[in-house]
Formats: C-alpha cells, sequence, structure tokens
C-alpha cells in the first residue's frame, strides 16, 4: 500500500514538472528573448509558483505555524487553479498556434526562431505590398542589445508575435476564470430553495424548513468574516432547523476556533446540528465535537434525536473507520420506530445504501463540492452515486449540497456555493 502511494506521488509529482517545463516552453521560451528581463522573470515564476503549490498542500500535514500556512496557501493554491486552465487553454490553442506557424512558414519559409536582424527595404516594402499596405520604409539598424542580454534584441519575429498572442489570450482566459469563480467563493453562499415531499410527514410539518450547511473548510484562506457571512445568510433565510454536514475545517480548534466562532449565532427553533467530514479527522475530529457543542451545535454521533414531527439521525463520516469511530448505522437508527419519518445526515453521499436499508426517508450530505472546479465534475460522479441536487434510491430521497465553501483553491468554476432550504411538503396537507 505504501509503495503504491509513493509511486502515486511520484508520478504526480513527475506529470507537474512536465506540464510546467511545457508551460515554460510557450509562455517563457517562444515569447521573450533569451536572457532578457522578462525570460528571468518568466522562469522564476514557473519555477516558485509550483514549489508555493506543494507548500499549500502539506503546510498543514507538516505541523507549519498558521502563519506560514496563510502565506503560502493564498498564491499555491490560487496558482493550482490558474494551472488547470491555463493547461486546459493552452491544449485548446495548440492546434491553432500550428495553423499559424504554418501558414507563416508557407508564406515565409525562412521564418525564424531568433530575433532576425533588420530586414531591407525591398523587403519590408514587399511584405507589406502583399498584405495590400502602403509600402513602408526600413527602419535604422537597432543598437546591439547590452552585454549580457538585458534587454531583446532588435526587431520582433512572426513566430514570436504569435506565440505572444496566443499564450496571452490564453493566459488572460485562465487568469478571468479563476477571477470569476474566486469571487463567487469570496462574496459567500447563495441561497437554493428545494420542496421534499416525505410520505410518513405528518400534515402538522409540512412546511418545514432545513437549512442544509456543508463543506464550510475553514482554514489558512477562508476565514471568520466567510464563517459570519454563512451564519448571516442562513439566519436571513428563518429555518426551523439548522444542519451543518460536515468539512466545516481544515485545521485545529487552536488555529481555527476563532473563524468558527459566528457559528455560536445560528438561529432555528429546532436547533443546530452538526455531523462529522472526513476533513475533521485529518486534525482530530473529537476536538471538534467537543467544541461546536461549545458553540451551541447539537453534534449526531451515530446518534438519533426524536423531534416532534420525525426522526433527525446523524452518522460519522466514513474517514472515522481509521480511528475505530466510523458510521452505524446500528446505533443511529435500528431501534426507531419506522412509522415516523426519518432524515439522515451524512457528509457521504455514498452512504445512501445504508439509509436505504435501514429505512431512512430523507438523507441529507455534502462532499462533492459539485466537482468545485469544471471538469472536476466528471470525476466526481465517478466516486459518488449523486454529485449535485436531489435524487432518488427507492424509497429514499437523496440530497447533496455543492457547500458553502471551498477546499484549496478558494475557486469554484461550474458549481457554485450554496446554502439550501429543504422545504419539506407532507401529502396530507
Amino acid at each position: 500500500m505504501k509503495i503504491a502511494l509513493f509511486a502515486l506521488i511520484a508520478l504526480a509529482l513527475a506529470l507537474l514538472v512536465l506540464v510546467h517545463r511545457w508551460l515554460w516552453i510557450r509562455l517563457v521560451r517562444d515569447t521573450t528573448a533569451p536572457r532578457g528581463l522578462p525570460r528571468r522573470i518568466g522562469t522564476a515564476s514557473i519555477i516558485a509558483l509550483p514549489l508555493l503549490s506543494v507548500a499549500a498542500l502539506t503546510a498543514g500535514r507538516a505541523g507549519a505555524p498558521f502563519l506560514v500556512q496563510q502565506v503560502v496557501s493564498w498564491p499555491g493554491f490560487l496558482w493550482l487553479a490558474v494551472l488547470l486552465y491555463l493547461t486546459l487553454t493552452m491544449l485548446v490553442a495548440e492546434p491553432i498556434r500550428a495553423l499559424l506557424l504554418r501558414r507563416l512558414a508557407h508564406r515565409d519559409p525562412s521564418g525564424e526562431e531568433r530575433d532576425p536582424a533588420p530586414r531591407t527595404s525591398a523587403v519590408l516594402m514587399q511584405t507589406a505590398s502583399s498584405a495590400g499596405s502602403a509600402p513602408v520604409s526600413a527602419p535604422a539598424p537597432s543598437a546591439p542589445a547590452a552585454p549580457g542580454g538585458a534587454g531583446e534584441a532588435p526587431g520582433l519575429t512572426r513566430r514570436r508575435f504569435v506565440a505572444r498572442t496566443v499564450g496571452g489570450t490564453a493566459a488572460a482566459v485562465a487568469v478571468g476564470t479563476v477571477a470569476g469563480g474566486a469571487y463567487g467563493v469570496l462574496r459567500g453562499p447563495s441561497v437554493r430553495r428545494v420542496h421534499v415531499p416525505l410520505a410518513k410527514l405528518p400534515r402538522a410539518a409540512h412546511g418545514l424548513r432545513i437549512a442544509v450547511v456543508s463543506d464550510i473548510h475553514l482554514g489558512p484562506v477562508l476565514g471568520r468574516a466567510h464563517t459570519q457571512r454563512i451564519v448571516d445568510t442562513v439566519n436571513r433565510t428563518q429555518p426551523d432547523l439548522i444542519a451543518i454536514v460536515g468539512d466545516l475545517v481544515d485545521g485545529n480548534v487552536h488555529d481555527l476556533g476563532p473563524a468558527a466562532e459566528p457559528l455560536r449565532r445560528l438561529s432555528a427553533r429546532h436547533g443546530s446540528y452538526f455531523v462529522t467530514g472526513n476533513h475533521e479527522y485529518f486534525s482530530g475530529a473529537q476536538q471538534w465535537v467537543d467544541h461546536v457543542r461549545e458553540l451551541g451545535l447539537i453534534p449526531l454521533e451515530n446518534a438519533r434525536r426524536a423531534l416532534p414531527y420525525f426522526d433527525l439521525a446523524g452518522v460519522n463520516d466514513i474517514a472515522g473507520e481509521s480511528e475505530g469511530h466510523g458510521p452505524d448505522f446500528q446505533a443511529a437508527l435500528g431501534d426507531r420506530d419506522r412509522a415516523r419519518a426519518a432524515v439522515l445526515l451524512a457528509h457521504q453521499p455514498v452512504v445512501i445504501h445504508d439509509a436505504v436499508r435501514h429505512g431512512v426517508d430523507l438523507q441529507l450530505s455534502g462532499h462533492t463540492h459539485g466537482g468545485q472546479l469544471w471538469p472536476g465534475n466528471y470525476l466526481a460522479e465517478l466516486a459518488n452515486p449523486t454529485v449535485a441536487g436531489l435524487e432518488r434510491y427507492g424509497d429514499t430521497q437523496l440530497y447533496v449540497s455543492r457547500g458553502a465553501g471551498a477546499w484549496g483553491p478558494p475557486v469554484r468554476v461550474g458549481a457554485p456555493s450554496d446554502i439550501t432550504v429543504v422545504e419539506l411538503a407532507s401529502p396530507q396537507a
């Protein structure tokens, strides 16, 4: 197992190096003069940014001070998002670049990769004439580059012009996509409303509202201000019950306790409940179970609460199995009255089949982020029965939230963050 993990990490690092090497060729070497300042800056950036990304991914696990985590996380994680879309746009641009260079070679077979010497007036006049414009006189010869290559060589080749145009367009698309996705996360989640009929729900509970909050991911990037935005949004919906279904944090209570403090102001007449997600176990789930209890939330650790109109149950996340505290459906649901409706809080959608076997009417989950970064939704579909939204499995309905935050890059593309208000409906109403 360890050998396979090591091989996977080595493969990922090798791929990371190859992608950055290719991007350096296309975006730095092909667009800048040798030994010039722009090339030096580009080369330094293409080395530093992936190192910051690796540091962002490993600093927390390595026990680095929280301030260090914050310093490396912003540029490191944002570069991962830019890298994804820069690679995709450059792959799309590659055949366009090849076509332009082929046409260039057809028109000018002597086109060079290096900056050429100044063309003669006759060549320039012939080029201008072929383009349908007025003749252009030859420019005066430029001064030679300063010793050591501090400036660009004279002139701009057509090949370099094509490289700059294609590369600049791809970079603008990638940065614009990431900027828009980051703005969507940092402004806070929107509210989504879903109508869910439950056959066993009594008439008196018709219209009961559950605010579902998942995957906040408080950490070195998203902090107290993000929590406050979520709390304000939830309270404005005036829910009857609040369900936080895991992945609240990426870190320990010592570092993130202040960031979680606004949760104390959540308000719902039937209370606020919490179940663990896989990320809680990365930093110690029990400390967070104890802390959210201090904040006024009610942890459901393989437990059930009999509410006035239905049973509310919660199970630990699958990641807890490594610590002997995994999901226990028998403890949470085994002895209940099945004539009553049951709503289950479970972080990962994959436990839906256990929920079906135990007669759950509605399971509320998160975990997938809806894919978070397109085309990540296609990968999420391979590992989860439902990536986002409401689906039925036998007599059990499953609702999966896209989440209120973001893991890694504070960016979402094609999967906007949300807080879902699930409105229960009774067939007797």
